[in-house]
């Protein structure tokens, strides 16, 4: 696949980077409110939704990002893109990753409330984190773009 860029020469990854970052900006307040209280049932579903979408636009951009250096990509499933990043040292803990991709698989198909719970405390105590180690790889290779340009 060729690398798309907008008019601007702007490479469709940044794109992709600016949604995720508002995504997982979201998914951090999320997380840091339960730090501060318990939240209501409605709250922790808004959790799930957040992680849900933050989680998406993750392994798209890594996808965006390794297609703009031109990594060719034999399948575009979820779990190959991770491979293909752990490959490229985009990220460093493959098996959270894959833990997080079964967790988000599961809640956007089966509502079992004990998943439910422990699907929210692995957010909090692993996949915010691994998500927080993509955005600043992401932003440093943004500045980097910004910086050649």
């Amino acid at each position: 696949m060729n690398n798309p860029v907008a008019p601007d020469n702007k490479p469709r990854w940044m794109y992709r980077f600016d949604n995720y970052k508002r995504a997982f900006s979201l998914l951090r307040e999320a997380i840091e409110s339960m730090e501060v209280r318990d939240l209501t049932q409605l709250e922790k579903e808004g959790v799930i939704q957040r992680f849900e979408y933050t989680w998406e636009l993750a392994w798209k951009v890594i996808k965006d990002y390794l297609e703009h250096e031109g990594v060719v990509l034999d399948k575009i499933t979820p779990a190959s893109v991770l491979r293909a990043a752990l490959e490229a040292k985009i990220i460093t803990q493959g098996e959270v990753w894959m833990q997080a991709l079964d967790a988000r698989n599961k809640m956007a198909h089966v509502y079992n409330l004990t998943k439910f719970e422990e699907t929210i405390a692995d957010i909090q105590s692993h996949y915010l984190a691994v998500l927080d180690d993509l955005y600043m790889y992401m932003l440093e290779n943004a500045i980097q773009e910004w910086k050649g340009k």
